[in-house]
């Protein structure tokens, strides 16, 4: 027996035009192309197939990724939305999160979105800067996300945008305005990325070729703290390593991911989390990618706790030695290498280990190889 679905994830895997250092299972593909209608009708089918299995009806959110929702048109996402309210209880308690490109977001899909159940909008903004945006390839200028800001914000409350850090160019100054644009803006979340070259990619390309100068990650690990000194005290808390929300705007979906919950994946690459108190087995495109036991589970949860500005409870960790009996050791060691503190009750992450979370992560998982 299994534990019930707690967040479903849906992808959408086709974009305008496919950005230099994406790596994701996207294609570029007209807003007409009979590809995506097609695919549209797939997942509708796996959403009532779910629903009459019974696997839906625990589901606390809802995130449809991609790619980019927002290109594939109102059409397609009415029929997927409509297909959701259906299936599942979609009330105004469910999370329900649609990611969107500045270029194709438009009053009226905001509008139609609301309408249709979306309660949480994410802008893929990624800058602020038309010279930065240049390079990394996207569609959309600092004039386009700023006027799909304010259009997203007339019906939602509930407004994320993503931001990079660490791009080829990128000044600290650049970095810090980019972040006073988000303020000024009065978004409810922003996440922080630092730019990864991923193999495959044009952006690899670039570097390779010396046409663009390859991300320092020490100047991104200076930007990741300069938002938190900026946005902090602007009232964003920094809940997770790359995520600030105003108080009660934090992703619970990304949340249940950072906290042990089953989640249900469809579509092209997504993931399925399955579990139960003996195995936790992830699944994608029909292929087993992890299967973990109990105590890789225990390790894992430990893990992903450390992603989370709360940490980890003195409990956990003492529960945790049952099954894993060097981990008292191992976070006093953390604690030691100034990768954690220990403080009323908790095991708390420090700057110095986000920023080291190879190593930080990594000591802990490898308590369950």
């Amino acid at each position: 027996m299994y534990d019930p679905y707690k967040a479903l994830y849906l992808h959408i895997p086709f974009c305008k035009q496919r950005c230099a250092y994406c790596d994701f299972a996207t294609r570029a593909a007209d807003r007409d192309d009979p590809a995506i209608a097609d695919y549209v009708d797939e997942l509708v089918l796996e959403i009532r197939r779910a629903s009459r299995e019974g696997k839906l009806g625990s589901i606390e959110t809802v995130y449809i990724g991609g790619g980019t929702p927002s290109h594939i048109g109102m059409g397609n996402l009415s029929k997927l939305l409509y297909t959701l309210s259906t299936s599942l209880h979609l009330t105004p308690e469910v999370e329900c999160t649609m990611e969107a490109n500045p270029e194709s977001l438009t009053e009226p899909m905001v509008k139609d979105l609301w309408a249709l159940g979306v309660n949480r909008l994410s802008i893929g903004v990624q800058s602020f800067d038309d010279d930065l945006l240049r390079k990394l390839g996207r569609v959309h200028d600092a004039e386009t996300a700023k006027r799909a800001i304010a259009c997203a914000q007339t019906r939602f409350e509930n407004v994320s945008i993503d931001l990079m850090c660490g791009i080829p160019g990128q000044s600290h100054e650049s970095f810090a305005a980019d972040l006073a644009c988000a303020i000024e803006a009065g978004v409810a979340h922003v996440s922080v990325y630092p730019l990864t070259v991923e193999e495959n990619t044009l952006l690899e390309t670039l570097v390779e070729s010396g046409a663009l100068e390859a991300p320092v990650e020490d100047v991104q690990a200076i930007m990741m703290e300069t938002a938190l000194r900026v946005l902090d005290p602007a009232g964003y808390a920094r809940y997770e390593v790359a995520s600030y929300a105003k108080p009660g705007f934090e992703c619970r979906h990304n949340i249940a991911y950072w906290t042990g919950k089953p989640y249900l994946g469809f579509g092209t690459s997504a993931v399925t989390m399955t579990q139960n108190e003996a195995r936790r087995m992830r699944v994608q495109d029909g292929q087993v990618i992890d299967d973990l036991d109990r105590r890789q589970m225990c390790a894992e949860d430990l893990m992903l706790g450390m992603r989370m500005v709360q940490g980890v409870s003195d409990e956990q960790v003492g529960a945790a030695a049952l099954l894993l009996p060097e981990s008292l050791t191992v976070f006093r060691g953390l604690v030691e290498a100034g990768l954690a503190e220990r403080r009323e009750g908790r095991y708390l992450p420090t700057v110095m280990g986000w920023l080291c979370g190879n190593e930080l992560y990594g000591r802990i998982f490898d308590m369950a190889p």
